[in-house]
């Protein structure tokens, strides 16, 4: 029988192609996400298309003209090229996401939703922690500057929730830091664009175990409190609907 030393050549060819393929089906995808965010990003911003471009073609035609200075214009254009194409993808970054502030603001949730997408700082996030008949809602992220409450509504109404949830968690955690927010653009309070940049200024005083026992210890006991029996009846005003994560 004779041997076929061209099978492994045949073999990884088509692997490379079936590689090949799905990577070009994914890659409509993305590109279907960027016009998608840009779709909406243009609805609120109408300028975004020109900034975008205007960043880009300065940022190439700087580099280039240096290049011609220095005698180097090609590899300053290869230059330029790549950095142009990172400072267009910031600048569309940055007016999307402020944008999409833009939209959610003055929505239920919205600081939730700011919350949850905090990546860095090991944040952990539980949305609705108290609430009251006028939908006015506090939220509870804890991390390495402890416990930061975040609430949203009137202020007024706002202000004694946040302070009664500040009381409970003292006598929980009495050796965490607490800190309250109030989102809103008012005196005093943390416009929801900027409760992100807010929560990671917040001095880091806890090292990375006590906050995982401070999370289990608060997921503990808002779990024994969602299993108790739930009075029939109206809610009476200001009670508090804790939610276990």
């Amino acid at each position: 029988m004779c041997s076929r030393p061209w099978l492994p050549l045949v073999r990884k060819p088509r692997k490379l192609r079936r590689m090949a393929r799905k990577e070009t089906s994914e890659n409509p995808g993305r590109l279907k996400q960027i016009a998608l965010t840009y779709k909406m990003t243009k609805k609120v911003d109408s300028k975004v298309g020109l900034v975008v471009a205007a960043v880009g073609i300065v940022t190439f035609g700087v580099l280039l003209a240096i290049g011609f200075l220095i005698d180097h214009p090609i590899y300053l254009g290869i230059l330029g090229f790549l950095l142009a194409f990172l400072a267009m993808a910031i600048v569309f970054g940055r007016r999307a996401e402020r944008a999409a502030f833009g939209q959610m603001e003055g929505q239920p949730g919205a600081a939730a939703a700011v919350l949850e997408n905090i990546r860095r700082g090991g944040w952990t996030t539980t949305p609705a922690v108290a609430m009251n008949r006028n939908q006015d809602v506090v939220h509870r992220a804890v991390g390495k500057a402890g416990i930061v409450l975040v609430g949203e509504g009137n202020p007024n109404r706002v202000k004694a929730l946040l302070a009664a949830e500040k009381k409970r968690m003292a006598r929980i955690v009495a050796d965490v830091p607490v800190h309250d927010i109030v989102v809103g653009d008012g005196e005093g309070q943390v416009s929801l664009k900027k409760l992100h940049t807010t929560l990671l200024k917040l001095p880091r005083v806890l090292p990375g175990a006590q906050v995982t026992a401070v999370n289990d210890r608060l997921r503990a006991l808002g779990d024994m409190m969602s299993n108790m029996p739930i009075p029939k009846g109206p809610m009476p005003k200001g009670m508090r609907m804790p939610k276990g994560r």
